[in-house]
């Protein structure tokens, strides 16, 4: 297993959890029938790393969570059976032929349709229905975060909003650009998927309520870190779906 999180983040203990509570209710108990070896990361270049010593060990099956774990997973091994959770536009990124037929030797559970951007909106104006300007803090590196922001700027005119990209970096970078959009009025926050907001998922939060930006997350582990609303899937399910 890969985990994009680091071994005592409460967020990827809890997605263990319920991906062995989800293996032991159909016969595979870790110590018994079953040896699992995690791996586990925070945003670093250990994923690489990582990677290639899973792959190493020939394992029967490895198991991933997101497109920063998948991504080198596929680098090391066509040939390992992958089973992955949560990875935004897998067939944009080459993980996958077709959700359909994903072909190779992976499978498993998208984030969203790049749509629900335009929902993430719609609950902004909602909240705040004098809002006439939206940061949208996306990470520019992978496919997903040009696809979510192409769906959001897509909806943009219907709402009468005017869109900043915010690309997710390094926390100073992050700080100023809160700054300068903070310094506006009308403003709102818009948080897309991807693994880099979930590393600095608490510096977001902060930020948001530091500046006085109402915000609208993509998952619903932003809003138990204190932020405002999301409007997603429910992504613990995928854990047990994952399972089987």
């Amino acid at each position: 297993m890969l985990w994009p999180f680091s071994a005592d983040d409460p967020r990827g203990k809890a997605s263990l959890a319920v991906l062995k509570q989800g293996l032991q209710q159909l016969g595979w108990i870790d110590g018994r029938n079953l040896r699992i070896d995690a791996r586990w990361f925070a945003g670093s270049d250990d994923n690489r790393k990582n990677a290639a010593e899973l792959v190493a060990l020939a394992p029967d099956l490895i198991f991933a969570t997101g497109a920063a774990t998948l991504g080198p997973l596929l680098q090391a091994t066509r040939t390992i059976p992958v089973v992955f959770t949560i990875v935004p536009d897998p067939v944009g990124s080459g993980y996958v032929a077709s959700l359909a037929r994903p072909g190779g030797n992976a499978t498993g559970f998208t984030s969203f349709e790049f749509g629900i951007g335009a929902k993430w909106l719609e609950v902004l104006k909602q909240i705040i229905p004098g809002l006439t300007r939206v940061a949208v803090v996306r990470d520019p590196s992978i496919s997903a975060g040009m696809g979510q922001w192409g769906a959001i700027q897509a909806a943009a005119a219907s709402f009468a909003v005017e869109l900043s990209p915010m690309n997710v970096s390094e926390p100073t970078e992050m700080e100023s650009a809160f700054a300068a959009f903070g310094r506006g009025s009308n403003g709102g926050l818009i948080v897309t998927g991807s693994g880099m907001a979930v590393v600095h998922r608490d510096l977001l939060v902060t930020l948001a309520a530091r500046y006085k930006l109402p915000a609208v997350y993509y998952e619903r582990y932003f809003v138990v870190a204190g932020g405002l609303i999301s409007y997603g899937p429910d992504f613990v399910d995928q854990y047990r779906q994952a399972a089987g």
